[in-house]
């Protein structure tokens, strides 16, 4: 995939984004990370609607009807994008002991996290069948070790795209490897200097299908593709909001 267009958007919106207002900045970023939260929780089989995910974040307001499971699942989410946020803020290079972190956010009143299952999983409707316990603490190292690799080898999308994709491929943890590897992939983004994207659930068969065809064939292209068009619709919200600006001088 040819990055140019995509790069010289992001280039010029690190160039004019002081002249977007304090105020409408924090609002964009509020509305996404509701709309990331929702997304990528519903995309496991929460209930929440988008608007109850915001009243729940925003003004603590818990909707009925709700198995406490799901409201803690919202928090915790937020919370993990909020720690993930902050690490990349601090210039952290993403590690096992920041992922095994966000995992423990995400499983916060749930189940113990941050800890490498010890049991067979496997992924419903899907080919491809993840490693057994033994075998997936192996990969996990050697995901690590790749990680260092792979950074200067891969454009920062294709780089965030595989964090993800090979990470739920080995699917380390019991449980939360999907959110996790929708943070993770965040992080990688944010660090590169591009903006955290948001899986929309609308499009969970495609996204599914992407990545299980990296899972299956190793081929990345399509789940590549995916996130550098979200991350594209991303940059072009604020360049819309930039130009404007600039229109009206």
């Amino acid at each position: 995939m040819d990055y140019t267009a995509l790069e010289k958007k992001l280039a010029h919106y690190q160039e004019h984004k002081h002249l977007i207002p304090e105020a409408v900045m924090q609002n964009y970023e509020a509305a996404f990370r509701v709309e990331y939260t929702h997304n990528s929780t519903a995309i496991e089989g929460n209930t929440l609607s988008l608007m109850e995910t915001k009243l729940l974040l925003e003004d603590a307001i818990s909707p009925g009807g709700k198995h406490l499971r799901e409201i803690y699942e919202v928090v915790n989410h937020n919370k993990a994008f909020g720690y993930a946020s902050r690490c990349v803020a601090e210039d952290k290079t993403l590690d096992k002991h920041i992922v095994k972190d966000i995992h423990a956010i995400l499983m916060e009143n749930i189940m113990q996290g941050g800890i490498y299952r010890n049991v067979n999983v496997y992924i419903t409707g899907a080919r491809h069948t993840p490693p057994s316990p033994d075998e997936a603490y192996r990969q996990m190292e050697c995901f690590y070790a790749d990680m260092d690799g792979n950074k200067d080898k891969m454009h920062p999308i294709e780089y965030a795209a595989w964090t993800h994709a090979e990470f739920v491929k080995i699917h380390p943890f019991a449980d939360g490897n999907g959110r996790t590897s929708r943070l993770i992939m965040n992080y990688q983004l944010t660090a590169a200097g591009y903006l955290p994207v948001s899986i929309p659930v609308e499009r969970r068969l495609e996204y599914f299908t992407a990545l299980e065809t990296y899972a299956c064939a190793g081929d990345l292209s399509p789940f590549a593709v995916l996130i550098g068009g979200l991350e594209e619709a991303r940059l072009d919200l604020y360049l819309t909001a930039i130009e404007q600006i600039e229109a009206s001088r």
